[in-house]
């Protein structure tokens, strides 16, 4: 979905410094007493090695305003992430996802971030280390970096602008995109309440270093899913949105079914291979997943 540059009903929240010690604490707390059960018992379907699927509904707390969301679970260690943008890649206009998967052939693929009408990237991206033509966006603090350019690094990460540092003129990673944060480490939410709903993605890093890519099944509230993901998701410890509406869209390659075993009916992930639901738009630019050679 196109974005204008300012959009208050989005607009990130800077965190609050003073009294963090106390957030912190009482984030624990209630941590500890959420009822972890729906995102631990979850049922994973492997796609390939290193990336499964499944579907999260949230619990009782929050189901009523937070609906099920498709979630990719990806390990670093074992996929690649590689970001394209059509002037890039030399061609005349946005491609959908599925033809950015036919171009691609990439075993998953979700849109990369917002933009403006004029299909202008609204903030950092980067391919193989190279700018795309946008810069830094000053209020978006969301970095989703991949591909280390120092293996000591990890291969993949989601990144807070409010306390970690990135050098656009000697990037650590070659792969980025720069969106809005949701949830930062303190557990708090970083999207004001508008009432706004839309369908979602979401990019987060799990307390395992993992990268979970999150599609919502129907429109979700930007703040309600923070709060929900907060509450319910205790292993996600970073996360940010990518963009929402139409520009929403999650794909895994219908190759990858072969490869996955059935359990006698259909799998509730499956709407992906075609896309997810909902109305789809052509994307300026998407991420990739590639399974790591």
């Amino acid at each position: 979905m196109p974005w204008p540059l300012n959009n208050s009903s989005t607009d990130e929240r800077r965190p609050a410094f003073f009294g963090m010690v106390s957030a912190f604490l009482l984030v624990s707390v209630s941590w500890a007493l959420a009822d972890p059960s729906a995102a631990e018992d979850l049922v994973w379907d492997q796609l390939f090695d290193g990336v499964e699927a499944t579907v999260w509904t949230p619990g009782l707390r929050c189901q009523d305003d937070v609906p099920p969301l498709y979630v990719i679970r990806a390990d670093p260690a074992k996929v690649r992430f590689s970001t394209y943008q059509f002037h890039d890649e030399q061609l005349d206009k946005p491609l959908t996802i599925q033809e950015w998967h036919r171009r691609t052939k990439a075993a998953v693929l979700f849109n990369a971030g917002l933009f403006r009408e004029n299909y202008s990237y609204l903030g950092l991206l980067l391919k193989d280390g190279r700018s795309l033509g946008s810069k830094r966006h000053p209020q978006w603090l969301g970095l989703f970096v991949a591909e280390p350019n120092d293996p000591g690094l990890r291969n993949a990460r989601v990144l807070d602008l409010a306390s970690d540092l990135f050098t656009e003129t000697a990037p650590a990673y070659r792969e980025a995109a720069q969106a809005l944060m949701l949830l930062d480490r303190m557990g708090q939410p970083r999207v004001r309440r508008s009432g706004k709903r839309a369908y979602q993605t979401v990019v987060a890093e799990d307390d395992a270093g993992r990268i979970l890519v999150m599609k919502s099944a129907d429109p979700v509230e930007l703040w309600a899913l923070a709060d929900c993901l907060r509450a319910d998701y205790p292993a996600v410890r970073l996360a940010m949105a990518m963009d929402g509406g139409s520009s929403s869209d999650l794909l895994i390659g219908e190759e990858l079914l072969a490869g996955t075993v059935h359990r006698g009916k259909p799998r509730p992930w499956e709407p992906l291979v075609e896309g997810g639901k909902g109305a789809h738009i052509s994307l300026p630019a998407v991420i990739a997943m590639f399974p790591r050679k």
